[in-house]
């Protein structure tokens, strides 16, 4: 298997709100924040639903290598219910190996209320369900062996479990790849989150105010120069400034496609992500991967939801 995504199973559902909306809900635009079941329930009850997809971060990404024709495979934590059968369903519709083996869990599977506003911003409002409760039980050590990379998530981070089943993995990986994923998430875990970029990842996704607050940054130089000094491939996107790429003294800049008429930023990230693993395991140089996950991001804001 070329690539393994490890991540938080969790069902997206699509709406459209106004920025009101998120005004008289206390939520603010283009963050994530966690909710309980009730809080879900009490959000969704009063919205109209465009799309439900098996989602979460690093399955989006890894849907978008299988689009591209690579073999892989992901695990993540669902009940035995009926969302679970759905988001299992989901992935193996779209050639993806799912590496879980469901059972009936206390708490159902995670659901994610996914809110665009008129600008195309998306803001997050996620019931994790069981998909927080991943633990390295659910994580079958061949698996990861038996894969020439694995792709983790920042949002499946946590205390307990979830940071045991992140290690397993990691220590029996060849190579690990992962997504600094949210601002908030970062600012939550900043010390674990560096000594994992420091001594554990070989490749990191993180967008610049990701990358600026994990480091405490001033400047982009500083982001650069903490690169490479680091010697991992470190990705950046930046917007608007398109997207760079920094692994030792070899630093890569791809300029973002300009004239795009979007609809959605929902899963940018995630299918540049898998654009450029994309390049990296099929052997691209750093030039073309960059190119090829800037092409992924420019195609799927410019449509609803996360699957190109």
């Amino acid at each position: 298997m070329k690539i393994l995504g490890i991540g938080n199973a969790i069902v997206d559902v699509l709406c459209r709100v106004s920025d009101e909306f998120l005004e008289n809900h206390s939520l603010t635009k283009s963050t994530m924040k966690l909710i309980d079941e009730s809080e879900f329930k009490k959000l969704i009850s009063s919205l109209k639903i465009e799309e439900t997809i098996s989602g979460g971060s690093v399955a989006n990404s890894i849907v978008g290598l299988s689009q591209l024709e690579n073999k892989v495979g992901f695990i993540g934590k669902v009940s035995d219910d009926d969302l679970g059968q759905k988001y299992e369903d989901g992935l193996r519709k779209e050639n993806v190996e799912y590496l879980y083996k469901k059972k009936t869990e206390q708490i159902p599977t995670g659901s994610c209320l996914i809110l665009i506003t008129p600008d195309s911003e998306r803001t997050m409002c996620t019931f994790l369900g069981t998909a927080g409760k991943i633990s390295d039980n659910d994580v079958d050590e061949m698996n990861i062996k038996n894969s020439d990379m694995i792709f983790l998530e920042g949002y499946l981070w946590d205390e307990g479990e979830p940071k045991k089943a992140f290690y397993k993995a990691i220590e029996n990986s060849k190579m690990t790849a992962m997504s600094l994923s949210d601002l908030f998430c970062v600012e939550r875990h900043k010390s674990h989150f560096l000594e994992l970029v420091k001594n554990k990842l070989d490749i990191i996704f993180a967008n610049e105010q990701e990358i600026t607050s994990l480091i405490e940054a001033k400047t982009f130089d500083e982001v650069i120069q903490f690169s490479k000094e680091i010697k991992k491939n470190v990705v950046i996107t930046r917007g608007e400034k398109g997207a760079i790429a920094i692994h030792k003294n070899e630093i890569i800049e791809c300029d973002a496609k300009k004239n795009l008429k979007i609809k959605d930023l929902t899963g940018a990230g995630d299918l540049f992500a898998a654009g450029y693993l994309h390049g990296f395991i099929n052997k691209l140089s750093m030039k073309e991967s960059l190119t090829k996950g800037t092409e992924l991001s420019s195609r799927i804001i410019q449509k609803i939801g996360a699957r190109i």
